[in-house]
């Protein structure tokens, strides 16, 4: 099971920039789905790709997915080589993504997200007429699953 509250804190008390959207963005927004990990969009700015590395090291990020020894070495050199990344940790999973279908990158993310006061922190997290859109964009069975619930979600936001 992902710690929701240690991913968010390690990141967020190391100034990390990211955006929380996919299944993590639903629940925020009231959603009822559960979700298994933690997705985010992070910016790809050397300073901020060096606070990621640090922010997450101390929780053992590996690649999620691949046979165990695998050799992966955590650090700046492997996001600059990468973009999105889906990783386990002490803590859970998260994926780090450096840019998302129809949303793109984070600078170009940030002006259709909201703050929300998450665990004691300002996060910003994909505001909910986006996630729908790039959920509905991402066409996964999960992703359109959930679509109906957001849309009644927004709806009735704005009543």
């Amino acid at each position: 099971m992902t710690d929701y509250r240690a991913l968010i804190e390690a990141l967020a008390l190391n100034h990390v920039g990211f955006i929380i959207v996919g299944g993590a963005a639903a629940v925020a927004h009231g959603s009822s789905r559960l979700t298994d990990d933690l997705d985010i969009v992070y910016e790809r700015e050397k300073n901020n790709v060096g606070r990621l590395v640090r922010a997450l090291a101390p929780l053992q990020p590996y690649l999620r997915g691949v046979p165990a020894g695998l050799p992966f070495t955590w650090d700046e050199a492997t996001i600059w080589r990468g973009l999105n990344f889906t990783l386990t940790t002490a803590v859970g999973s998260i994926d780090l993504l450096g840019e998302i279908t129809l949303g793109g990158n984070y600078d170009e993310l940030v002006p259709y997200s909201v703050q929300l006061h998450i665990f004691g922190h300002e996060c910003f997290c994909l505001g909910l007429k986006r996630l729908i859109e790039v959920k509905r964009a991402a066409g996964r069975p999960k992703d359109l699953e959930v679509i109906a619930e957001l849309e009644a979600i927004l709806e009735e936001r704005n009543r």
